[in-house]
């Protein structure tokens, strides 16, 4: 089975899982994948990730955070396509929901949120936007 895009894969999967209820969620591994997950858990929007092979296939397993139960995940789209790049300085970068989300952006210095990304004064490809 071959994806056109991983990453979007990742997050429909994450916000099916939300949609759903469900405790948690099984994504195929990746290394940039587990980075930004390990994003979205210093974020506090996923509550844990572990690594885990499934007949000797490397998977993802993201454990999902509500609260009150309902999701901690509003939303969770995907910005850059790969049909449609999307880059930006650190200093274009605008607060997402006036600073209540968070964009994740790819950077030269790994994944980080675009409050990060300012603070270090990198810019970079906007990944996804969550909120």
């Amino acid at each position: 089975m071959s994806f056109q895009d991983p990453i979007a894969d990742c997050l429909t999967r994450i916000r099916n899982g939300l949609m759903r209820g469900k405790v948690d969620v099984v994504v195929p591994y990746s290394k940039l994948k587990h980075e930004l997950v390990n994003v979205l858990i210093t974020e506090g929007y996923i509550k844990s990730c572990s690594k885990t092979d499934v007949d000797g296939k490397p998977f993802i397993n993201v454990v999902l955070k509500y609260h009150n139960s309902s999701p901690v995940i509003k939303t969770i789209k995907r910005i850059s396509k790969p049909s449609l790049r999307k880059y930006s300085p650190s200093n274009d970068l605008k607060p997402v929901k006036n600073g209540l989300g968070a964009y994740i952006i790819s950077t030269n210095k790994g994944l980080m949120t675009d409050k990060d990304a300012k603070s270090k004064n990198v810019g970079g490809e906007i990944l996804c936007e969550v909120f």
